[in-house]
């Protein structure tokens, strides 16, 4: 994938998701371009400059000083970033925000009322545009498994898990009702963050489970355990239900007929495994004969994470640059972690959590 000129981005923050998005620049650079990296810390900024070559600054005064990029990704702390958006939209300059967008439900309110109405925001919510479930997407926009009412998902957590049942379901900016309940069970932990644990002795982990009922009527399942990203013992599960079928994880089954129904399957197309010498990389997921997800990043032998990241920075170029729409507006990122803080507020209380239409639902 290239663009004319590669897009370029500033990058506020270097912490442990920048690398996601330097990646995509250094293994693309006819399609991204890093206009540098700002952070505070010296030795940040000099490894910044040393694993990835690019100019960084201290201030972003000065970065901006040096070049006015396409856009800017702020990717710092959750109480940090309000203010950073907030500059940058004073000097209009179109922006990525991390997820969630602010920390807490009333600076979520105060940030729309802020810089909403700019139009200048987006939010790097990269989760619905995995390939998997934009394979499943096509599927659903297919209209083969009917009108999709009941979405379950368990694996990631929170805003993410938000926005993929909202893709799924086709939900805006409803209103929700949420009933939720957490448990602490003892677990095997073999894998963190930090990699592969020495003790996997099982240890309390806790679980999220919430019911929402979205006040047109569609309905969601969240489940969600401490640390399922990186846990193999705790692996991915998705289920679309439609009116002509469902889809669970990879199995498509849809009625076809009055007397009959098939079943088949989402396939990935993975190269370099066994004899395949084209390298190991998604080449594209079909669905029957039809080619549901193809991948524009191959060569890089992305992560489907890093797929989607880079599938996002190219739609916010693409938007910075009025030549798309807005991929993931403030508006989208908001809802995702307004439903999200009260799925936690319900666990937390054991109660019923009603949320009410939001400032931005009309955006």
């Amino acid at each position: 994938m290239s663009a004319t000129t590669p897009l370029s981005y500033l990058i506020v923050g270097y912490g442990w998701r920048a690398p996601f998005f330097l990646k995509p620049a250094r293994e693309f650079p006819g399609t991204f371009r890093v206009a540098g990296v700002v952070a505070r810390r010296e030795e940040a900024r000099a490894d910044a400059t040393s694993r990835w070559g690019v100019p960084t600054f201290a201030t972003l005064d000065e970065a901006l000083a040096a070049e006015k990029p396409d856009f800017v990704i702020v990717s710092v702390s959750w109480d940090a970033a309000p203010d950073f958006v907030r500059d940058l939209v004073a000097r209009g300059i179109p922006t990525l925000c991390e997820t969630p967008p602010a920390p807490t439900q009333a600076e979520l309110e105060r940030l729309w009322s802020d810089v909403g109405a700019s139009g200048l925001v987006q939010v790097a919510e990269q989760y619905p545009l995995y390939p998997g479930h934009l394979a499943r997407k096509a599927v659903i926009d297919s209209g083969a498994i009917g009108v999709v009412n009941e979405a379950e998902v368990s694996s990631t957590h929170m805003y993410h898990a938000m926005g993929i049942i909202r893709q799924m379901l086709g939900v805006g900016f409803e209103g929700a009702e949420i009933r939720a309940i957490a448990d602490t069970h003892d677990l095997a932990t073999p894998m963190t963050h930090a990699g592969w644990a020495e003790d996997a002795t099982p240890s309390p982990a806790k679980t999220v489970r919430a019911l929402i009922r979205f006040e047109g009527g569609k309905v969601a399942t969240y489940d969600f355990t401490d640390n399922q990203w990186w846990n193999p013992l705790r692996q991915d599960r998705i289920a679309l239900r439609g009116s002509l079928g469902e889809i669970v994880d990879l199995r498509v089954t849809q009625l076809t007929a009055p007397r009959t129904f098939i079943t088949s399957h989402l396939v990935r197309r993975h190269t370099g495994i066994e004899l395949n010498l084209e390298g190991n990389d998604l080449d594209h997921i079909s669905w029957g004969s039809h080619v549901v997800y193809d991948n524009a990043w191959q060569g890089a032998r992305f992560s489907d994470d890093e797929v989607a990241v880079s599938t996002l920075l190219g739609k916010v170029g693409a938007w910075a640059r009025s030549d798309a729409p807005p991929p993931y507006a403030l508006a989208e990122g908001s809802q995702d972690w307004a439903l999200a803080l009260g799925v936690e507020a319900a666990a937390e209380s054991g109660e019923t959590v009603t949320i009410s239409r939001q400032p931005w639902s009309n955006a």
